[in-house]
C-alpha cells in the first residue's frame, strides 16, 4: 500500500511570494522575536552581539537578476534602512529592469521610503510596499524591535507611499499587543491591498538564541503568548472576520480553521 505525502502549506515568506533576495548578514533593527537572527545564530553566522552590526554581500550586489514567475520579495532576513539604500537600490532597479514583481517588505524610515519612491517611480506598476507594524504603541515597539521607527514614522511612510500612487499593505506579524485594532485603524486609509494579521511564532525558541537569559524578555513573551492563545485568537478572528482589508496568516488560519492554500506566493 502506498500513501500520497500532503503538500505542506506555505508559511513565512512562502505566503507572500515564491522567490526571495537579500544582500545582507545582520540588520542594525535588531528585532528580538527575528527569524533569521535566530537562524544566523544557531548556524554560527553570527553572534547576537554582532547581528545589529551587518555585513553586505558583494556578490549579492554583482550578481545579475532574471525574471523569475511570481512575486520576489525584497528583502526578507533584513530591512531597508539608510545605511544600506543604495546598495538595496542596486538589487531592485535589476530585479525590475527584469520585469519582476517586487514585494518591498520594510519597517519604514521616511527618508528611506522618500528615496525609494523617487527611483523606482518608473516600475510603479511592478511594486507593492509591505510596510511592518505590530502596535501602536512606541513603548511596546521600542521594547521588541530596539532600532526600528516609532510608529508615527511608519504610518508618515505608509501614506507618503500610498499619496505617491503605490501599491500598499501593513503586517501586523507579530502583532506585540492586544490593541492591534489601533494599527488597523491608523493605516486603514493608506492601504490599497490588505492588512496582514499573525502571531509571534516559535517565540521561546528565538529568543531562547537571540536574546540568552534575558529575564525581561521572557518574561514579555510569556505575556504576548497569553495574548495569542487560541481563544483570544478565535475572538480577535470574529471580530474582524468581515472586515475586507483584513488577511490572516498561516498561525492563525491554523487556528481559526481557514483554509490554507498549498500553492506558494498567492498572497491570500
Amino acid at each position: 500500500m502506498t500513501t500520497t505525502k500532503t503538500a505542506a502549506a506555505p508559511h513565512g515568506t512562502k505566503e507572500w511570494a515564491e522567490h526571495n533576495v537579500n544582500i545582507q548578514t545582520g540588520c542594525e533593527h535588531d528585532c528580538r522575536y527575528c527569524y533569521a537572527k535566530c537562524m544566523a545564530v544557531r548556524f554560527k553566522r553570527a553572534t547576537p552581539e554582532s547581528w545589529q552590526e551587518p555585513v553586505i554581500r558583494p556578490a549579492a550586489i554583482s550578481k545579475a537578476y532574471r525574471k523569475k514567475p511570481g512575486r520576489t520579495m525584497f528583502p526578507t532576513s533584513h530591512d531597508i534602512t539608510e545605511a544600506n539604500v543604495d546598495e538595496c537600490l542596486i538589487i531592485l532597479k535589476k530585479l525590475l529592469s527584469s520585469s519582476n514583481d517586487i514585494l518591498i517588505v520594510s519597517k519604514p524610515r521616511i527618508a528611506v521610503v522618500e528615496r525609494l519612491i523617487a527611483e523606482l517611480e518608473p516600475y510603479r506598476d511592478q511594486i507593492t510596499f509591505r510596510f511592518s507594524i505590530g502596535s501602536a504603541s512606541d513603548d511596546v515597539l521600542g521594547f521588541w524591535e530596539p532600532g526600528a521607527p516609532n510608529f508615527d514614522e511608519r504610518i508618515r511612510s505608509l501614506q507618503l507611499a500610498h499619496d505617491s500612487g503605490f501599491q500598499t499593505s501593513v503586517s501586523c506579524e507579530p502583532m506585540l499587543d492586544r490593541h492591534i485594532g489601533r494599527v488597523i485603524e491608523a493605516a486603514r486609509p493608506f492601504v490599497t491591498d490588505s492588512i496582514w494579521l499573525g502571531k509571534a511564532n516559535r517565540l521561546r525558541c528565538i529568543l531562547a538564541l537571540n536574546c540568552p537569559d534575558d529575564d525581561e524578555v521572557l518574561a514579555a513573551a510569556a505575556q504576548l503568548i497569553a495574548w495569542q492563545s487560541d481563544d483570544e485568537i478565535i475572538a480577535l478572528y470574529e471580530r474582524c472576520r468581515h472586515d475586507p482589508i483584513i488577511k490572516w496568516k498561516d498561525s492563525i488560519k491554523k487556528v481559526v480553521g481557514i483554509d490554507r492554500p498549498t500553492e506558494a506566493g498567492l498572497d491570500v
